[in-house]
């Protein structure tokens, strides 16, 4: 079995943040007594979105880096690309959670999307070069 040690650190970071992110929902649920929804509250609506774009997101990200990690792209690389999936996680819950203004969601969501094309262009070209391309 081939260990994937960026990925599997990454992971294990995500795992805490998805528990700290669905904790907060859990609360602000029983705060405002809404089993469903977000009972009218715009704090638990925030919370309610922080971890509903993390379990949008997070999966592809730990695909990707899995991927690009297991297909033997440059430690460097895969690191770089790790750092710039946490940043964006991380940045946009906060920038969810604790401020009005999009600035901190914008540049996450920027540093994101910028490394899930680097990611999906380098998965593509080791692949292609590799001669693994579907016939």
């Amino acid at each position: 079995m081939q260990l994937l040690p960026i990925t599997a650190i990454t992971a294990a970071v995500f795992a805490i943040l998805m528990v700290a992110l669905s904790a907060q929902t859990s609360l602000g649920r029983a705060r405002v007594k809404s089993t469903f929804g977000d009972g009218g509250d715009e704090t638990l609506r925030r919370r309610i979105r922080a971890h509903g774009n993390f379990a949008e997101y997070a999966p592809m990200a730990l695909i990707l880096l899995g991927l690009a990690e297991g297909l033997g792209a440059a430690r460097g690389t895969v690191l770089g690309l790790a750092i710039a999936f946490c940043f964006a996680r991380l940045v946009h819950a906060a920038g969810m959670l604790y401020s009005s203004r999009a600035t901190l969601r914008a540049v996450a969501m920027f540093v994101q999307h910028a490394a899930f094309v680097y990611a999906a262009v380098l998965l593509l070209q080791r692949i292609l070069s590799a001669g693994h391309a579907i016939e």
